[in-house]
């Protein structure tokens, strides 16, 4: 609920506080007087495109302050948290517009962007009027105000998350297609690449191993008889026979050295331990020197084999083995596609039909409350002396979405056998407010979180009719907050709130302010919207009759 709006230096506006109360708060006051300015600068702070200039003349900005009570289930809340911005029971707006056309915008005292400003303003503020294109005339909404006054939130529910299980069938199916055709596009390098590495069967190491054999063989003539000559030395004939005697003489003599040459027999036992040890060592080096030159050339070329399939495929030796495992799952995969591809088509099947099913039951909702919807508009429509006028809502199929495959729009006849239309391109001025405000008296609750604002809507009315009026928006205030701007002196007496709008002359400046009415005032102002500029006793009598109706 808007509480409070303060302005200043906005148009012909220098300074202006308004504190608005619960229920229905009229604006009245003579043609010019600055009654839009008002509409226009909560438009201004709300984020609402218009006016370019609305800095008063001579002021080097403008600025706009307005204050809102929200409660604790209110959307505002969750626009609030997803932008950073504090929340409370309260929200204040502020927008600044320099005389260079600069704005500046704060949300409980942080900055932010009329993005923001704007899409609070859906949950704070609707306006309404013969030239409103956000609310009841624009088509691109009427889906969603059916689908409110059918209750239908928890079906819309149901057909968005149907929609997203399709849309994620849908787009896995498309990526399989992809991947499979490009798989399908390669099917003969991967068939002939994987037949050629598993018969070659490159292993881990292989590569360092093969080329160490290789070059120890290459080099094995030249270092053969040096190892064969240590070899030699080594053996029976060498240092293992020498070592030997040695130790059969010391044994022979150790029991007469006093115990001196223990020491140097064990010594020598170990010796001859790790000297069978090297000759083992040895002995190996000369078996693997012992090679056939055809082992040679098979170790070559496996070796060179390896190497060149590395190249071809631009990988390390080593990584050969898990690239072809690589290629072994492609492979795979390329022949289980159509399996895969069938699977996937029988999701987006499913999922097909899930949604249409959902969409299904959401559309016979929608139509059984857009009759409905039609009889309670009819029924408004004639206090409000249209009782000629048919109302109704079009349902036609259109593109399937989140939100189901039926298009809604209204439709009016103001007589009967007169071709149907959309609201603003069939009704007159008069008769387009009286279709909008039947319209919205059977879409609003009992309560709303919205302030609704209706601009002029009692345009062209008058007698009879701007009562029924009146008595509607009276209706709609209940539980909430409704702002009117009228000219009707029979809307007006119905506000519980009255605001007088007037249009002053002070130092050669032209200057608008507005004034809170008390009872005695309301029957004048009331009188001068009944009689005009002169207002007689004849008048204010009349203005305190509907004053007590």
């Amino acid at each position: 609920m808007l509480r409070a709006l303060d302005i200043r230096d906005m148009l012909i506006i220098d300074r202006l506080e308004l504190s608005f109360q619960p229920g229905l708060n009229a604006l009245t006051g003579e043609t010019g007087a600055g009654k839009s300015i008002l509409l226009d600068s909560l438009g201004f702070v709300l984020g609402w495109r218009g006016r370019a200039e609305l800095v008063r003349q001579g002021a080097s900005q403008g600025e706009v302050i307005a204050e809102f009570e929200l409660s604790a289930d209110h959307p505002a809340h969750h626009i609030l948290a997803e932008a950073g911005l504090p929340a409370g029971d309260e929200i204040i707006l502020r927008r600044v517009n320099t005389a260079d056309g600069r704005k500046t915008a704060w949300v409980n005292d942080r900055r932010c962007s009329g993005e923001i400003l704007r899409a609070l303003s859906e949950t704070l503020v609707e306006l309404h009027g013969q030239h409103d294109d956000r609310g009841l005339l624009n088509p691109r909404g009427h889906r969603a105000m059916l689908d409110d006054y059918a209750g239908a939130g928890v079906q819309l529910a149901a057909v968005r998350s149907a929609w997203s299980e399709m849309s994620r069938a849908r787009r896995a199916l498309a990526e399989t297609e992809t991947a499979l055709a490009a798989m399908r596009a390669e099917e003969e390098f991967l068939r002939h690449a994987v037949s050629e590495l598993d018969k070659l069967d490159p292993q881990s190491g292989e590569d360092a191993e093969l080329d160490g054999r290789r070059r120890m063989m290459q080099g094995a003539e030249r270092i053969r008889d040096d190892v064969a000559r240590a070899f030699a030395l080594l053996g029976g004939e060498g240092a293992e026979g020498t070592m030997a005697e040695a130790i059969r003489w010391l044994e022979g003599v150790s029991d007469n050295a006093g115990g001196q040459l223990e020491e140097p027999i064990a010594a020598l036992g170990r010796a001859m331990i790790e000297l069978g040890e090297a000759q083992d060592g040895v002995h190996s080096c000369l078996q693997a020197l012992d090679f056939n030159p055809a082992e040679l050339e098979a170790i070559e070329e496996r070796l060179f084999a390896i190497r060149a399939l590395a190249r071809k495929h631009d990988v390390a030796p080593d990584d050969l083995g898990a690239f072809a495992e690589t290629l072994r799952d492609r492979l795979s995969r390329l022949d289980a596609g159509d399996d895969d591809l069938a699977n996937h088509r029988e999701m987006v099947e499913a999922a097909q039909i899930s949604y249409d099913t959902a969409a299904a039951k959401l559309g016979s909702i929608r139509r059984k409350a857009a009759g409905q919807l039609d009889a309670a508009v009819m029924a408004e429509l004639a206090p409000l002396k249209m009782e000629r006028a048919i109302f109704q809502t079009e349902i036609t199929p259109s593109e399937p979405g989140p939100e189901g495959n039926d298009a809604v729009a209204f439709s009016v006849a103001t007589n009967p056998g007169a071709p149907s239309g959309p609201l603003n391109k069939i009704a007159s001025g008069g008769e387009l407010s009286r279709f909008l405000l039947a319209l919205k008296v059977c879409l609003t609750g009992a309560n709303t979180n919205r302030t609704m604002i209706f601009d002029e809507i009692d345009r062209g009315v008058g007698g009879a009719t701007a009562d029924a009026v009146g008595r509607r928006l009276a209706s709609l205030a209940l539980g909430g907050q409704v702002l009117v701007v009228t000219h009707s002196p029979q809307v007006a007496a119905r506000a519980a709130h009255h605001w007088r709008v007037q249009k002053q002359v002070s130092n050669g400046q032209t200057l608008s302010t507005v004034s809170h009415l008390t009872e005695l005032d309301r029957v004048d102002e009331i009188a001068r919207m009944v009689a005009g500029d002169t207002i007689t006793e004849e008048a204010r009598a009349a203005a305190r009759a509907l004053l007590q109706v």
